[in-house]
This record gives C-alpha cells, sequence and structure tokens, in this order.
C-alpha cells in the first residue's frame, strides 16, 4: 500500500486514488489473489461478499489498515476475473448494507448492482500518433456530434415487453464511426457512460465513478471503440457528472451509515433531482472525483471531459442568491489545475448556465481553469428569435446579435444540446416559426448562422436528419426519414456544411480573437439581416449572410473589408437542398460605395429566409484617391553650375 498516495488522498491532492481502492490483483505470500481496499471511517465491520466465497457475510472479513484506520483491506486467495462481489458493512449504529464498490472497474449488467473484478491493463492501444498530435483545439476546428450510444441506433428496437438490445462499444465501431467521420465531425461526444441504474436517467444519476457501463459491453471493448476513433481521426470526449449522484440503496448514499460523500447538512444534501450533492468541500470527495478524471483520461484515452450542471457546483443548488460555494469551487480550479498540470493535451469543457466570470481563465489567473463553456445564453436566445413570426423579429434583433457583446470574456461552444430536444421540449426544427417548408428553410439559415458564428460547435445526434420527433432514450434515431427528400437534402446540406467548415481556416482560426470577426450588417432589423465577415491569418477569408425574413432580395448591398473577387461556396436556396436555386453563380467584383470613403460592396440575390458564404478569391488593390489624382510633374535633369575663372 502506497503511503504517500492515501496522504495525499486525505489532503485532496490525489488523482490516484484508483490505484489503492477497489478491487486489484496482486501476490501475498508467493499466492495470486485480489485486494480489497475500500474507505469507510464510520464502519463498525466490513466483510467482502462474493461468488468466490458463496456470498457469506462471515467468510472474508475486512481489517481496518494499521495506519490508517479509516480504509480496510483484505486479501483474497484465487479470485477470478469478473467474479462478483459487493462490501457487506456493519453500520456503528447495528444496521447492515451490502454496497457496490465506489471504485469498482466494471459492474453487473443492470438490474443486477453488485461490482466485477476486472483487470484494466493488457490492452494494446494503437492510437500513438493521435495521442502525440491532440491539442485542445484552440485554433483547430472543433464540431463536437453528442451522441447517446444506445439510442442512437438499437440492434434490436425495445417493445412494451422488453427494453431492446444494445449494440456493444465494439459493434459501434462499424456503426457510429464511419458515420461521424463521412458526416464531418471532429468528435465524438458520448453521454455519461459511468455505471447508472436507471436508463431513463441518461447516465446522470451515477453509482460507478469508475466503471464503464455494462449496458455496452466490458471495457476493454469501449477502449477498443474509442482506439478506432483515434485511428479515424475522430477524438472522443466523455459527459463527468460532478455534482450529485443516486440514493439507490448500492451506492455512495450513506455509503458506510455517515453521510460520507454527501454534505452532512440535510439543507444542503438533496439536489432537484431526487439525488445527493457530492460534498466537495470534504478532501476525500475530491481526491475521489479528480481520480475519476484522471481514469478516463489514463485508461481510456478520453480527449476532453465534460463537466454537467457547473452552475450547482458554484452556488448552492445552482441559485446565485443563495450564496457560492466556495468549497466546491476551490475542487474546481484544483481539479482543472491538476488535470492539465498531467494531460496538457485534454480539454476540459464546462455546462455552465450562470454568469459567473473566468470560468474559461487559467486558475493561475483566478479563473476556474477550463478550456471551453457552454454558450447557453446564446442558445436560448437564438432559439427564441427563431421560434417568432418574421413580422415582430423586427422588435428582437437583438437577441441575434447580443452573443457578441459578451463573446470574448469566456471561450465559448455553441451547443444545441440533447437538453433541447427531449420530452415536451420540441426538436430544433419544430420550435422554429412557419409550415413545413418554412422551417426546413429556416433551419439551413439558422445553421449557416451558427457555423460562422465565433465559437467551436455542437450538436446532439439526430439535429443532423431534422427531426420532428423529439429525442426517446428507448427508441433509435428516426432514420427511415431520410427516405423523403426534404429530410434528405437537410442531411446533405449538413454533411456539406460540415465540410466547409474544415476545409476554411477563417472558420476556426479566429474564434477568440477579436480580429477573426466582424459585424458587416449589424442594425437592418426591419429587412432582419445580418451579415459578418470571419477571416484568419493566414488571408482566408469568408462572408456571411443571413435573411431570416419571408422577402427576398435582388440585387441587395453588402459591404465588404476587402475589396476583390468574391465567389458563392454555399447557399441555402441551392436545389439540391430543397431549394429554389436563386443563387449568385458568378464571381462577385466589389463596387465602390460613391457616399462612403473608401468603402466598397458587392451585390447578390439573396432568397427568402436563405443565407450564403461568399469567399474572397482575389482581393483587389485599390490606389488612394490622391495617389490616383496626383499629377506627375515633369522631370528636370539638373545641370551644374559653370565654374567660374578666378582671376
Amino acid at each position: 500500500m502506497d503511503h504517500n498516495l492515501i496522504v495525499k488522498f486525505h489532503q485532496g491532492m490525489c488523482l490516484d486514488a484508483h490505484q489503492i481502492f477497489g478491487a486489484h490483483f496482486t501476490v501475498e505470500d508467493g499466492v495470486e489473489g485480489v485486494r480489497f481496499c475500500v474507505w469507510a471511517p464510520e464502519a463498525f465491520s466490513i466483510t467482502v461478499i462474493g461468488e468466490f466465497n458463496g456470498w457469506d457475510t462471515k467468510a472474508n472479513p475486512m481489517k481496518r489498515l494499521e495506519e490508517d484506520g479509516s480504509i480496510w483491506v483484505c486479501f483474497i486467495p484465487e479470485v477470478k476475473e469478473l467474479a462478483e462481489y459487493k462490501y457487506h458493512i456493519q453500520t456503528k449504529y447495528g444496521r447492515y448494507v451490502d454496497r457496490a464498490d465506489p471504485y469498482a472497474f466494471y459492474s453487473e449488467l443492470r438490474p443486477g448492482t453488485a461490482s466485477k473484478v476486472y483487470h484494466m491493463d493488457g490492452y494494446e492501444w494503437q492510437d500513438s500518433k493521435w495521442m502525440k498530435e491532440r491539442t485542445r483545439n484552440f485554433d483547430r476546428p472543433l464540431n463536437i456530434y453528442e451522441a447517446h450510444l444506445g439510442s442512437w441506433k438499437f440492434k434490436e428496437e425495445a417493445t412494451e415487453e422488453d427494453d431492446g438490445v444494445f449494440y456493444t462499444y465494439e459493434e459501434m465501431i462499424d456503426e457510429i464511426i464511419p458515420y461521424v467521420k463521412k458526416m464531418g465531425y471532429t468528435h465524438l461526444e458520448l453521454m455519461p457512460l459511468a455505471e447508472h441504474p436507471f436508463d431513463g436517467s441518461w447516465g446522470y444519476q451515477v453509482t460507478g465513478y469508475f466503471s464503464a457501463t455494462s449496458r455496452y459491453g466490458t471495457p476493454k471493448q469501449l477502449m477498443k471503440f474509442i482506439d478506432a476513433c483515434h485511428q479515424e481521426g475522430i477524438g472522443v470526449i466523455m459527459d463527468f457528472v460532478p455534482v450529485h449522484f443516486v440514493q439507490d440503496a448500492h451506492g455512495l448514499y450513506e455509503f458506510d451509515g455517515s453521510h460520507l460523500y454527501d454534505y452532512p447538512d440535510i439543507n444542503r444534501r438533496y439536489s432537484e433531482w431526487g439525488t445527493a450533492y457530492f460534498d466537495l468541500g470534504r478532501e476525500e470527495v475530491r481526491s475521489f472525483m479528480m481520480s475519476s478524471v484522471d481514469f478516463w483520461l489514463s485508461y481510456y484515452h478520453m480527449d476532453g471531459v465534460r463537466f454537467d450542471a457547473i452552475s450547482n457546483i458554484i452556488y448552492w443548488r445552482g441559485n446565485k442568491n443563495i450564496g457560492l460555494n466556495d468549497g466546491a469551487v476551490d475542487f474546481m480550479k484544483r481539479c482543472n489545475f491538476h488535470i492539465h498540470e498531467r494531460f496538457d493535451d485534454v480539454m476540459m469543457i464546462a455546462e455552465d448556465s450562470s454568469d459567473f466570470p473566468n470560468v474559461t481563465k487559467s486558475t493561475l489567473d483566478g479563473g476556474l481553469g477550463f478550456d471551453y463553456k457552454w454558450d447557453l445564453g446564446w442558445m436560448n436566445d437564438t432559439l427564441k428569435y427563431m421560434g417568432r413570426d418574421p413580422i415582430y423579429r423586427q422588435y428582437h434583433h437583438n437577441d441575434m446579435t447580443f452573443s457578441m457583446a459578451y463573446f470574448y470574456s469566456e471561450r465559448f461552444i455553441l451547443p444545441f444540446s440533447h437538453d433541447e430536444v427531449v420530452h415536451g421540449k420540441r426538436t430544433i426544427i419544430d420550435k422554429i416559426w412557419g409550415d413545413f417548408d418554412q422551417k426546413f428553410a429556416q433551419l439551413k439559415s439558422l445553421y449557416v448562422y451558427m457555423f460562422s458564428h465565433p465559437g467551436k460547435k455542437l450538436n446532439f445526434m439526430g439535429n443532423e436528419l431534422a427531426e420532428f420527433k423529439e429525442w426517446d432514450e428507448k427508441k433509435s434515431l428516426g432514420w427511415n426519414i431520410l427516405s423523403f427528400p426534404t429530410h434528405d437534402a437537410f442531411h446533405h446540406f449538413v454533411a456539406d456544411l460540415n465540410d466547409l467548415y474544415l476545409a476554411h481556416p477563417a472558420m476556426y482560426r479566429g474564434d477568440y480573437r477579436f480580429d477573426g470577426f466582424k459585424w458587416l450588417i449589424v442594425d437592418d432589423n426591419l429587412q432582419s439581416l445580418f451579415a459578418f465577415t470571419r477571416k484568419s491569418e493566414d488571408g482566408d477569408t469568408l462572408i456571411a449572410v443571413m435573411n431570416f425574413t419571408s422577402n427576398s432580395h435582388d440585387g441587395l448591398r453588402i459591404p465588404v473589408e476587402k475589396p476583390g473577387w468574391y465567389k458563392e461556396i454555399l447557399n441555402t436556396d441551392k436545389d439540391i437542398y430543397a431549394g429554389g436555386n436563386m443563387l449568385n453563380q458568378s464571381l462577385l467584383e466589389s463596387e465602390e460605395v460613391p457616399w462612403v470613403n473608401e468603402a466598397h460592396s458587392i451585390c447578390i440575390n439573396l432568397a427568402p429566409f436563405a443565407s450564403t458564404i461568399l469567399k474572397l478569391e482575389k482581393e483587389k488593390v485599390i490606389k488612394k484617391k490622391e495617389e490616383v489624382s496626383k499629377k506627375e510633374e515633369p522631370v528636370i535633369e539638373k545641370q551644374e553650375k559653370p565654374k567660374v575663372k578666378q582671376k
């Protein structure tokens, strides 16, 4: 037992607690077996029960570690891999409870609740090239496809009698990876894979923070899946739940008879989700959570970690009026600092709905230390605007422009996540005003706005299909709707937009630089028109123009920063996207604007609810007017003065 790790564990500074606790194969006195170790300071007695001893509550008693009475250990010889076990705990009040191992690496398939002995070593990774070249993607494209593995596609659909059959991690290699690559996404964000008892929680009510859910197979199958993603150039982000945990009898709640992982204060303990809040001010809980993050990064080669519901960590119950949770805030700073210290190429992402400042600022400069924050304000404002009748959008123009007033305060990701398409919320397309055709026309413009707006991108599975059916974890996505021409056309549009995003550095290199974005049309509320330019330091320059009314424009003047020749590279009204083909097919040459000094514009056509993206093909060198009008003076050769002879 590593004494230094135990000290760090109690100090809240340990990222390797999983090397101490849990079930580990080892050798003692020349005998092979498994060492079980658990932190339970308030327990009166503990025994290990499992398949190997017939679940006998007396066969394998644990002993308190001599140098640390809060830690219990037990060595059991000849225990085989995949053996099921639990801790049979007698509390100091005389009550007996059976708990799953908080540090178990694998678990019994639900509805079973036992832990399983598992050997995490032995998988031979083939992703060295990816791991060597990966970064936090600040100046790279980051286009995330958020997915729930179980309901992306069922192997056998659920019925009223049974829950259906999931694809395994390994089987999903041939299912979802080719699709994500073909569609042009850079990263796959998986909704929580940590073990959880209830499918309907989507993984957000966890019991096993070190245990990849057995719903989809074994830990090594998950390793193989992530390895395959990396070999195809796809990063993997895990969704992590640091805020709360379920109160199920086999889990962390009242683990040793005391409130070991949650708050002793009953007024702080319970969340609005019927779960218990983690006491993130307790040092051992901090070590538990940081070690869990490290575990997923070390053993599974995850490329990023998305922290769920950060506002409920920053403020008590997520309520700013109740006050700041200083202990939890300090935990986040500590976690981000130490994770970045060990993994400087891994993204730490905050899902935060609060206005708490400096979430993505370095901890060394007083920030929380995340790399990115979801821009939920942008998401809410944008979807409210799209839901309005175009007649009234002129009065809410600020909903679409306000984001750039605060955008550079953090490094933002623009999300249309699972939260926006679930029970009763309606899907993205269904939130938009209008009839069927009007919704599709506006949806395409919405995505042009999203992808050309500064910030990294995230979309939940099904958004690319323009599903009207809300997401249901019990059903596959509605893949059959691609047999309808309009849905199929939109699906191709999303793939083309993703490809355009990847192909043009202007779309991502300057996301967080002031010189990477400039409004060209920002206050034309009467026509609900927007235009801005995106550019990168290598000269790549694009212009995005969005029309959010049913009016068409023939000869619309768009101011440009750089005079030259512009080419239309995407138009949402193209016929292959189920549009009317009101395009700008010829090269557009900028013209001077006579009434504005040194200003230039281009003239475009724009269909109702349509958007276009234009690329600067060649910049024109314009001489200043004073240089053009200046008359050339005759050149007079200089003559030497005649020499005067001296008398």
